[in-house]
């Protein structure tokens, strides 16, 4: 009996040893970019070094649809962003207009949630001005900075308030994943028109890319940043067409939008095959090495990885 115990304690010890521990954090790190309203033929327009450099560094693809197989709710930001950061659509998230009535995030939620629920330790942060992202979509966040713009102050000033304070989190301490918002490219849209001949519109996107090189820079400078596999994805919510994209379900112009997977994980070149705003989350959390599970009824796939 005695040694019968003690080849079964041998046993349970080596399987202990054996035994693969459960990571705290990801191997991998996630960068997300929204630019609010960009229209892809715009982008295309637009003197954009760093998106450029992001393009040529990875895939993309400028015809990712904002719709798939649900089109009931509204060509809005509401939707729009829920379905960008859930992964699914708003049959399932249950937001089909700015008021985000029915919004289903308890069953559905921020994709920073799956992350932290797989890798508790991992440090997530979240860099918005629209104030109902934070309001009402953010999970999970360490780190939440919403700089309310809507009706109080240019989202051209707030943005680049949003830059500098996202590129301290990614310069410093030890960041996981980030979403980075930035809306003056939509407020201008509204305010002069949605289309690639109009300066006004083709400068805010201009402008918005030297945030994003303010904030690729920040995430570069990192001591061990060749160590640490970093993704950035870049989209946004919708297009638009004259002063608005509502209503936008027959407009090419509106549904139409673009989608940058970048970094040395990515394939590069043009995105093959049919790209959605749901693919967002799920490619993130792919790259950050993620099994995703069907149990969630994620509608969105993986892009633009590296197989």
């Amino acid at each position: 009996m005695r040694v019968a115990f003690l080849v079964c304690l041998t046993v349970y010890f080596a399987c202990l040893v054996d035994a693969p521990i459960l990571a705290q954090t990801p191997s991998s790190r996630l960068l997300v970019i929204g630019i609010d309203g960009c229209r892809p033929d715009s982008l295309a327009k637009a003197n954009t070094p760093h998106l450029d450099r992001l393009i040529a560094e990875g895939g993309f693809s400028n015809r990712t649809t904002i719709l798939g197989k649900y089109r009931k709710n509204d060509t809005v930001s509401g939707p729009g962003w829920s379905s960008f950061l859930t992964g699914v659509w708003a049959d399932k998230h249950g937001v089909h207009d700015n008021s985000f009535e029915g919004k289903n995030y308890a069953e559905f939620p921020h994709f920073f949630q799956r992350v932290k629920h797989r890798w508790p330790a991992a440090r997530t942060g979240s860099f918005v001005n629209w104030e109902p992202i934070d309001k009402h979509i953010v999970q999970s966040a360490d780190v939440r900075v919403v700089y309310d713009s809507h009706g109080v102050k240019s989202y051209r000033d707030t943005d680049a308030l949003l830059a500098e304070t996202a590129a301290e989190f990614l310069r410093s301490g030890q960041p996981h994943v980030a979403m980075v918002y930035f809306g003056a490219v939509d407020e201008s849209g509204h305010q002069f028109g949605f289309h690639p001949t109009v300066p006004e519109y083709v400068a805010a996107i201009e402008t918005v890319d030297t945030h994003v090189g303010e904030v690729i820079g920040a995430m570069k400078q990192r001591s061990n940043y060749e160590g640490e596999d970093w993704l950035v994805i870049v989209s946004t919510d919708h297009g638009g067409r004259g002063k608005g994209h509502g209503g936008g379900h027959d407009e090419p112009e509106v549904l139409n939008t673009f989608l940058i997977v970048s970094g040395a994980s990515a394939q590069k070149g043009t995105i093959e095959g049919s790209t959605f705003v749901v693919d967002v989350p799920v490619t993130g959390m792919t790259h950050l090495g993620m099994k995703i599970d069907t149990v969630w009824q994620l509608d969105g796939k993986s892009v633009g990885l590296r197989e």
